[in-house]
């Protein structure tokens, strides 16, 4: 498995940006397909956006389409999230997570997917 590392969250006013980081270390990064999620206070862990080994196809929740951006560097074994126009409606725990040889097609990759998950990094909207 790949060790993930996120970094990058904190308090934001609602219109700022915040721009997140996960390093990986262990395995081949480039054999991963990476997701960010995010779990809010009481609610479950949903997908935010993907995107598949070479960084070519990406995918996105409804909700941060537009204002979100998912992107990746091979030779730095790194995926970042850049989030603007931040909403109160963002705030939660943002996790990375590593899915091996995944390959995004038509249908949304659930949790069960992604078998490596960093241990999360709190991003807080205040309005």
């Amino acid at each position: 498995q790949v060790q993930l590392v996120e970094s990058g969250g904190g308090l934001v006013q609602a219109g700022g940006s915040l721009r997140l980081s996960c390093a990986a270390s262990g395995r081949t990064f480039s054999n991963y397909a990476m997701g960010w999620f995010r779990q809010a206070p009481g609610k479950e862990r949903d997908l935010v956006a993907a995107i598949s080994w070479t960084g070519v196809y990406t995918l996105y929740a409804d909700s941060v389409k537009g204002r979100f951006t998912i992107s990746r560097d091979n030779a730095k074994n790194t995926v970042y999230l850049q989030m603007n126009t931040l909403k109160p409606e963002d705030t939660a725990a943002y996790y990375c997570a590593a899915a091996h040889l995944l390959v995004l097609g038509t249908t949304t990759p659930s949790e069960a997917d992604f078998g490596s998950w960093g241990q999360g990094t709190q991003v807080t909207v205040s309005s």
